[in-house]
């Protein structure tokens, strides 16, 4: 059921076509500045009054080469004053005030292309491209004097309407009624970025971030590859996939949890290091931290082990501070976070006993479940010793953990692909990095014993017996691969979108994914045509009701009858309905009361 606006902004643009204007152009359009070029180039030659507002009296200046400048964008304002008005254009960079005077758009007699196309069949949100010349108003707001425009879309649907109003104490503009709401902001974020301009610079920056990571692995001389998206076999990592069906092979395959196990054939195969930007699927719960489908990095490096690689870590996202934030410093949250090197290093079971009390590194499984219990963690008999020490860590000391952090040496029966401590009896050689209390990479000295990787995959079997259903598969081929020999290597998977969040201030992974993963959109019921014939209303009475906002029959059962009857009455003027008034029984009838 299309609005009163959608309605009227359609009409407008079967008006522009019966008038001979495309209000979808094909051709190319040229554009010889973005607004932010202009604005720097007369950064210190405005002197604008934010008391002021607009101003149609003009002080001109000779701008050359600015005499003549070319731009596109979207409207995003108007003042209507007669003869001369003002418009405000948006693009990917910023805004700019637009001048239009009748004459200039309109030279001749006809001046239809200014007071019917410009003033009455122009909308907010509707695309143009202008020409003319930059100049600054009285009030030393710099805009661009209209010769030319042209209409390159014409936006059928309104935008949320956001108010601007200045402040009078301090002068600045302040955002009243903005499109905030995160439900409608994920879904439609198209018309977030539209209206929230400022959304778009957190994926800039997100962009920065990805670049730099690129170049600093690129620049140490690794490879950048690609590997299967689609495997016959999750594995590299313990969580739940999602699955699907090839038709032509009759097989069942898995969108891939982590990329780990391809990327370590890679190494097997002759390379001294690769890297993958990887788009991961994890059929788990969503939060604020965690989407079904995210990205991440890995990279692997032979002849090098895990405390080379918590030196790389930390020199690769200090870097990318700078690059991103200009310091080393970013705020998130209540919170300054410094990942100035070198970063805070504590054992799994260090960090345990420091925010517990409680030693349990020579626990068995009954003892971690006791005290797991008493710290109410909800315990099942699927979770075995690497399940219940992880819940631990999880809850006691995550979330203590604000500046980065290395969490060392964790048990083995938590790490099916690491290799054995080199003098730490039933440990292994990994860490994680923890940042404002989440985890944001894992690393392994990488373990290349093919025997007891396939112990270790085995031992998972057993734990998928029990019920646990992100226990690892076992990878024959990747054991296969390993028979081959695989050197001494360095591997890390870092979260991108996590590492996102922290550098952007942003509270939540949706905010940094540009179409992060919904439940299914709630459809309007709306009743038929038929529906409401059959409840009593005549056809010519349908426009009002939905005039009305009546939608289904179920909202005309639940209306007040003496309202409606008024309600009717007035729309049947507003709409020039030539048909009788019905009468108040009849009114009665329509409600069902």
């Amino acid at each position: 059921m299309l609005s009163e606006q959608e309605i009227n902004r359609r009409q407008k643009r079967d008006e522009l076509m019966r008038m001979g204007i495309d209000p979808y152009p094909a051709q190319e359009v040229s554009v010889t500045h973005t607004i932010t070029q202009l604005r720097d180039a007369f950064a210190d030659k405005t002197g604008k009054d934010t008391q002021g507002g607009y101003e149609p009296q003009l002080n001109f200046s000779e701008q050359a080469p600015y005499d003549h400048v070319a731009l596109a964008g979207r409207l995003m304002g108007f003042r209507i004053m007669g003869s001369a008005s003002f418009a405000e254009m948006q693009d990917a960079t910023g805004r700019m005030q637009l001048y239009f005077r009748r004459d200039d758009i309109a030279p001749g007699d006809d001046k239809t292309l200014y007071n019917t196309v410009f003033k009455k069949l122009l909308d907010i949100g509707d695309i143009i491209s202008v020409e003319g010349y930059v100049f600054t108003t009285q009030t030393g707001e710099l805009s661009v004097y209209v010769r030319q425009f042209t209409i390159l879309n014409k936006s059928l649907r309104p935008l949320p309407v956001v108010k601007e109003v200045v402040n009078e104490q301090t002068g600045e503009k302040e955002v009243y009624d903005a499109f905030t709401d995160p439900e409608q902001r994920y879904r439609q974020r198209y018309v977030d970025m539209i209206v929230n301009p400022q959304v778009r610079d957190v994926f800039v920056k997100r962009s920065k971030l990805v670049n730099s990571i690129r170049q600093f692995l690129s620049g140490r001389g690794y490879l950048e590859v690609e590997t299967p998206i689609l495997q016959p076999i999750h594995g590299g990592a313990a969580a739940r996939p999602f699955s699907t069906h090839h038709n032509s092979l009759d097989m069942k395959l898995f969108l891939r949890i982590a990329n780990e196990l391809y990327l370590k054939r890679l190494i097997v195969g002759g390379y001294d290091g690769v890297f993958e930007f990887a788009k991961d699927f994890r059929n788990e719960g969503m939060d604020r931290t965690h989407n079904p489908e995210f990205t991440q990095v890995e990279f692997y490096v032979a002849y090098k082990d895990y405390l080379w690689m918590m030196d790389t870590i930390e020199e690769m996202v200090e870097k990318v501070a700078i690059d991103v934030a200009g310091t080393t410093k970013v705020t998130v949250g209540e919170n300054i976070i410094d990942f100035k090197r070198p970063w805070k290093r504590l054992t799994m079971f260090e960090a345990i006993q420091e925010y517990t009390g409680i030693d349990v590194s020579a626990m068995d499984e009954a003892g971690l479940r006791t005290v797991a219990e008493a710290r109410g963690i909800k315990t099942d008999a699927s979770m075995g010793k690497s399940k219940l020490i992880d819940e631990l860590f999880g809850d006691a000391c995550e979330p203590n953990l604000i500046q980065p952090t290395f969490i060392t040496d964790y048990p083995v029966e938590m790490s099916p692909l690491t290799k054995k401590h080199r003098s730490k009896p039933g440990l292994v050689e990994r860490f994680e990095a923890i940042c404002n209390g989440k985890e944001i990479a894992n690393a392994y000295s990488e373990l290349n014993d093919p025997i007891d990787q396939r112990e270790r995959f085995e031992e998972q079997l057993r734990l998928a017996e029990r019920g646990d259903e992100e226990a690892m598969a076992l990878d024959d081929d990747f054991l296969r691969a390993l028979e081959y020999g695989m050197p001494p290597t360095a591997g890390v998977g870092l979260g991108i979108d996590r590492l996102a969040m922290i550098m952007t201030n942003q509270p939540s992974i949706q905010d940094v994914l540009f179409f992060p993963q919904m439940r299914p959109e709630k459809k309007a019921d709306v009743s038929t045509d038929a529906d409401f014939l059959a409840a009593g209303v005549p056809a010519e009475w349908l426009p009002a009701l939905q005039k009305m906002n009546i939608l289904t029959v179920a909202q005309l059962r639940e209306a007040s009858p003496n309202k409606l009857f008024n309600d009717l009455g007035g729309m049947r003027k507003k709409l020039k309905i030539d048909a009788p008034m019905p009468d108040m029984e009849t009114v009665r009838h329509w409600t069902g009361k």
